[in-house]
């Protein structure tokens, strides 16, 4: 843990990343929850294997290292047995992780409410009834937000992801931004141009495919054909982890809070972004490269 960051949650714990020996060519996907981490995971997988057809088993081959469901030595064991260029998934902020000058750390963001909202859908698909804490499913007092906005970055809040832990994400990342092998996606962005992420992904990794191979494989990571596959694509999928697999990809839309809050949990999230970030960095997190977006 030298000179990094302390995230202990009631699920997750960064201190594991203390077994694995990293290599200069593995690829970290670090995102906070919800905000296309199975995805950018899945076009990873797409892009390392060039074929269409590839079992992704994310949890299995491109593990979750900070959670503590599996035994750490287990996880350490199996990327130490990878023979081939790894991936590894990440809910910790990049002040928390291993920094190798050359691995390759994607980090993906979300408009927060969106990620917010999304949230509250995938914590009523998991037997985790801890979550019900701070996401009752009969939420008639506004509970659910008032935590989301007052919840701190690290320890028990953590898990549960209040803003501070997402604006904690996006400032660790963009602190890293002018680093060669750091780069910061957007959840909007890839949704306006798949296909553009896909070649970006590439160039930044160094894989090189056909036009017609890279077609195959954006077509695979579009959100209709993970969500109509589902039990392939979700974390787990297939195993019985979530109630649905298919509802881990509810909608893949943006903009589902709007009219979900009222004018006085509106101007509460406002006053903390806009105490938290300049505009221009509020504009990026919410709505990426898209500078003229309706909000």
């Amino acid at each position: 843990m030298t000179n990094r960051k302390l995230y202990l949650g009631p699920l997750t714990d960064n201190r594991r990343w203390d077994m694995v020996k990293i290599r200069p060519d593995d690829i970290f996907v670090v995102t906070p929850p919800k905000c296309g981490t199975t995805w950018m995971q899945t076009i990873v997988a797409l892009l390392l294997s060039g074929n269409p057809d590839v079992e992704t088993e994310l949890s299995v081959r491109m593990p979750w290292v900070d959670i503590r469901i599996r035994e750490m030595t287990e996880v350490a064991a199996r990327l130490e047995a990878m023979s081939h260029r790894r991936s590894m998934k990440s809910h910790t902020p990049m002040d928390g992780l291993p920094q190798h000058d050359q691995a390759h750390y994607i980090c993906v963001f979300r408009h927060p409410l969106d990620a917010h909202f999304s949230y509250r859908k995938h914590v009523r698909n998991i037997p985790m009834p801890w979550f019900d804490l701070w996401y009752p499913e009969d939420d008639t007092d506004g509970i659910t937000f008032r935590r989301f906005l007052d919840g701190g970055a690290e320890g028990f809040d953590t898990d549960a992801m209040p803003l501070a832990h997402i604006l904690q994400h996006y400032k660790a990342a963009a602190a890293l931004a002018d680093r060669h092998n750091v780069t910061l996606f957007h959840y909007a962005d890839m949704t306006r141009d798949l296909s553009g992420t896909f070649s970006k992904l590439a160039d930044l990794l160094g894989l090189t495919y056909s036009t017609s191979v890279m077609e195959q494989l954006v077509q695979v990571a579009t959100f209709d054909n993970m969500k109509a596959n589902a039990e392939r694509y979700a974390p787990s999928g297939g195993k019985g982890f979530m109630k649905s697999d298919s509802e881990f990809f509810h909608s893949g839309s943006s903009g589902k809070w709007r009219g979900k809050l009222t004018d006085q949990e509106i101007a509460a999230y406002d006053a903390m972004m806009d105490a938290h970030l300049e505009p221009a960095e509020r504009a990026w997190l919410e709505y990426g490269s898209n500078e003229h977006a309706v909000t």
